[in-house]
């Protein structure tokens, strides 16, 4: 399957746009299995430095995960003030307390203001960009968290640092 919509300016993106691959994970910042792929996603981001931008999309399993939509809109939240990736770092970080306490204590702790942090949730704010990204997961044929897309092909293998370095060097 391919990634439909492909990489745009509206996505959050770490790495260079010129960089030659692109990684898109959709996560879910509740799931254990996309908990265990952050620090093998770390360590590729640090093995590949500008050869890979890594691209993240909200896919929040809410049925299974009940904190992982309210700890998306969170981190769009962050992300309008600059802060995404912070706020995505401390979410996977700290993915066993996920209520919305605590989602407002780590936007603070980014240095997003508490009001702004509480609001969003509140009024959800930010729903319909989860929405979005859950449905062009749903368009690209994810089926579950972790799934990853290299140069926007679905990647159907291991997620363990190995697999994953591998299949990058392959796109390279």
């Amino acid at each position: 399957m391919s990634l439909t919509p492909p990489v745009s300016a509206r996505d959050h993106a770490s790495g260079p746009a010129t960089a030659p691959v692109t990684l898109v994970e959709y996560g879910d910042f509740e799931c254990p299995y996309c908990g265990a792929a952050y620090p093998v996603v770390k360590e590729v981001q640090r093995h590949f430095r500008s050869r890979l931008r890594f691209v993240f999309r909200h896919f929040p399993l809410s049925q299974m995960h009940p904190h992982a939509e309210h700890a998306a809109e969170a981190a769009e939240a962050a992300g309008a003030a600059g802060k995404f990736w912070q706020m995505h770092d401390a979410l996977y970080e700290h993915q066993r307390a996920l209520a919305d306490h605590d989602l407002v204590r780590y936007a603070v702790s980014v240095g997003v203001d508490p009001a702004v942090a509480t609001e969003a949730l509140i009024a959800h704010t930010y729903q319909e960009r989860v929405k979005s990204d859950f449905m062009s997961g749903v368009r690209s044929g994810v089926n579950g968290t972790p799934s990853f897309f290299i140069n926007g092909e679905k990647y159907e293998g291991s997620y363990d640092t190995d697999a994953l370095t591998e299949a990058i060097d392959e796109a390279l």
